[in-house]
């Protein structure tokens, strides 16, 4: 039996994404930026998409500005927006970002920027107050993820915006985990710059595209023809835009249904989990993602060692057939603690034993059933049959 559980990774094309963009390769593959009919059939094409996925965020064709991706729409966002400033300023993230901000952000403060890192509570949640407090006269941007990736925590957008708008401090969000999960207004969320991805919403890999609220100024990363409202050089992907478009555009139609069929199956992976011992789960339970599951691996006391961490189990499940992942990293051998549990205040033998389930349109209740019995099969074999004590 095979059970993808990494949606949160990446999500299967659409046949019916698929099926345009086929038809684009063999029939509409001119370049959009030419004046004769096979360049202007392409753009048809990429403007029919700009309009879909504008539609799942209720904004104007306009705002959207097409990426190769989520990583390039994040960096846009805070590259675009700092190098309108001759000298450096001050800005804020969260300490839970995605790498695509928070490495850009590190370089910057290599250049110079003053960086404010707020901290989460244990369930990942950002303070309002503490954002109101780290502002500055000098903040020229603060930049906090909607959902989580890791653990899937939701942040209190609204709230945030709102400070940040009445101080008029321009706000971004990475969106990438949320859009198309959740509905997204951007005509009722207070954001001036939002990041969204194809293959989360199951379009294709290679297309993603940023939020730009009418008004925000942004320096493009790319120099050249100046396609994309002059913000994003370069011949566009017609067929990753127009898959995208059809992503979006299916995404809607669903959400309100899909949304409620992925919670039911999530919490239902939550319980049966909660009567085992090895297991705690992470991230906030009432602010979660709708497809999200998350938990930290509590061995036995006294037995806290690296034999079981969370690539372990995404190994053993991978044997059995089920994909997942795990938030910590291996460098060099060795097992790296995960950045986003260590700033939830796990410790650091903690922060390596934890793993992520993410649901999608596949998933059943079966599959959710046949995962956590080999999950907690998995568990006995790999520890002691008796009771925890961790320090997380």
């Amino acid at each position: 039996m095979q059970v993808y559980l990494d949606y949160s990774a990446t999500t299967p094309t659409r046949p019916e994404a698929i099926a345009l963009m086929q038809q684009v390769f063999t029939q509409q593959w001119g370049n959009p930026s030419s004046l004769h009919t096979w360049g202007q059939r392409s753009a048809t094409l990429v403007e029919r998409a700009r309009i879909k996925v504008a539609n799942l965020l209720n904004t104007v064709p306009e705002s959207i500005i097409f990426t190769s991706g989520g990583t390039e729409a994040d960096n846009m966002a805070i590259m675009g927006v700092t190098r309108c400033y001759g000298k450096p300023q001050h800005i804020i993230i969260s300490s839970v970002e995605h790498s695509a901000i928070s490495e850009p952000v590190k370089m910057l403060e290599n250049w110079g920027w003053q960086v404010t890192r707020l901290p989460v509570d244990r369930q990942g949640r950002v303070d309002p107050q503490q954002l109101q407090a780290a502002l500055q006269s000098n903040t020229v941007l603060v930049s906090i993820i909607y959902g989580q990736s890791e653990v899937g925590t939701l942040q209190p957008i609204t709230e945030l915006g709102n400070i940040c708008r009445s101080h008029g401090v321009l706000f971004h969000t990475d969106a990438v985990q949320v859009v198309g999960r959740l509905p997204v207004d951007v005509q009722k969320l207070p954001v001036d710059l939002l990041s969204l991805s194809s293959h989360k919403i199951y379009g294709p890999q290679g297309a993603g595209a940023l939020y730009v609220r009418k008004g925000v100024e942004l320096v493009p990363l790319l120099g050249g023809g100046g396609q994309e409202m002059k913000l994003r050089s370069g011949t566009q992907a017609v067929a990753a835009i127009a898959g995208f478009g059809v992503a979006a555009e299916l995404a809607n139609e669903e959400i309100a249904t899909e949304t409620s069929r992925l919670i039911r199956l999530r919490d239902r992976l939550f319980a049966q989990m909660t009567d085992n011992p090895y297991v705690i789960s992470t991230g906030d339970r009432l602010y979660r993602l709708p497809h999200h599951v998350s938990f930290c691996i509590v061995p036995p006391e006294n037995e806290i060692d690296d034999k079981v961490t969370g690539k372990t189990l995404v190994r053993q499940l991978n044997l059995a057939g089920i994909g997942i992942s795990a938030g910590s990293a291996c460098h060099s051998g060795k097992i790296a603690p995960s950045p986003i549990l260590l700033a939830m205040g796990y410790t650091e033998d903690a922060a390596i034993r934890g793993i992520r389930l993410t649901l999608g349109r596949e998933t059943t209740e079966a599959d959710i059933d046949w995962t956590a019995m080999v999950l907690k099969q998995i568990l006995a074999r790999l520890m002691p049959q008796r009771l925890a004590v961790f320090n997380c």
